[in-house]
């Protein structure tokens, strides 16, 4: 059992490492299925296995000033507040539908991840500098030396973005990668590079708040699995980010893509069929 669950946490950390967010969406699936834990506690284990798997991206990525750190506070502090509304909701449902919904959050993660596959070079659109010949009314906007504006429009934004990716996170114990990263660069026209880093950076602190919440609430969390699912993580993240550097991009995340709808369907058939 301590192999398979080092294996899963390293499968999750190899998906999360390779595509920069959304590999903590198979998390829960492996943890109910694959080591039959409860659902709700599997939430618990995956917001703790995820942060910390997070964690062991974002140091590096910190010291080598990767990270915009101003921009990923503002963002993580609405996640935090998020999070325990996130745990909360999950417990006005019943473990079947919830999972059901978790099925739906992996559906939307996969047509996210193969439409960004099919058309990588999709402008931000929504957040110019002060260099750019047309009039910008985005929200938020940078000056000439890249450096984000935090208007209170933009911070509206970003702290309603923020609140949503929170939620999920407590919710369905994802660490929201998938919605932050393109919310960065859409969003705050942060690079992508650095918006990956951001993002790790911020799913830290939401974990952080989702587990706490979690453990508040009182639910069960096994700390063994925890830990032996992270240990199996950070070595799946290291791993994953080598070998993104040697292949394609784009058939990576369209792979990843299919892999995640394929589970879905796998979670939807035994929480509906069965």
């Amino acid at each position: 059992m301590s192999f398979l669950t080092i294996l899963f946490g390293t499968l999750v950390g190899f998906a999360l490492g390779m595509t920069g967010g959304g590999g903590g969406v198979f998390a829960v699936p492996l943890l109910v299925y694959g080591l039959d834990v409860p659902p709700r506690e599997a939430v618990g284990i995956s917001l703790a296995s995820v942060g910390g798997t997070a964690l062991f991206g974002a140091v590096p990525k910190l010291i080598r000033g990767e990270i915009e750190v101003r921009t990923g506070v503002l963002f993580a502090v609405a996640g935090m507040i998020g999070a325990p509304l996130g745990t909360y909701l999950s417990t006005l449902v019943p473990d079947s539908v919830l999972l059901v919904m978790f099925a739906a959050l992996m559906l939307i993660v996969a047509q996210r991840m193969w439409a960004k596959s099919t058309n990588p070079s999709i402008p931000s659109g929504v957040c110019n500098t002060e260099s750019n010949v047309d009039r910008d009314r985005s929200a938020c906007q940078r000056d000439e030396d890249g450096k984000l504006r935090l208007t209170s429009n933009c911070v509206r934004l970003l702290v309603a973005v923020g609140l949503v990716t929170g939620v999920l996170s407590g919710m369905f114990g994802v660490g929201g990668g998938f919605v932050i990263v393109p919310a960065l660069v859409l969003f705050s026209g942060m690079a992508i590079h650095r918006a990956v880093g951001t993002s790790l950076f911020v799913i830290v602190w939401i974990s952080i708040s989702g587990v706490t919440s979690h453990l508040i609430g009182g639910n069960e969390l096994s700390i063994e699995t925890a830990f032996l699912f992270l240990v199996g993580g950070s070595v799946g993240m290291w791993l994953g980010n080598l070998v993104a550097k040697r292949l394609n991009g784009s058939t990576l995340q369209k792979a990843f893509s299919v892999a995640v709808v394929l589970v879905a369907a796998f979670v939807i058939f035994k929480s509906v069929a069965l």
